[in-house]
């Protein structure tokens, strides 16, 4: 999956993120950048992603992981 940024500057809040730790286990936290990095539980990332207005999506690919599925988003 080929990732392409925007030409225009987003304006978000936050960023939440699925990011897998080094055993494959899966980990979500929300960011507010520059200032806080919490760990959060799959249940409230699931209903961020549901529930909140997305301004982009961008993901991550671990090399040599094609399986490990990993993303942030914007809001």
């Amino acid at each position: 999956m080929r990732y392409i940024p925007s030409p225009i500057p987003l304006r978000f809040e936050y960023v939440y993120s699925a990011t897998a730790n080094q055993s494959g286990r899966m980990q979500y936290h929300k960011i507010k950048p520059g200032h806080s990095k919490l760990r959060i539980s799959r249940t409230e990332f699931i209903k961020a992603y549901n529930d909140l207005p997305i301004v982009a999506i961008n993901p991550m690919q671990l090399k040599g992981h094609d399986a490990v599925f990993q993303f942030e988003f914007y809001v």
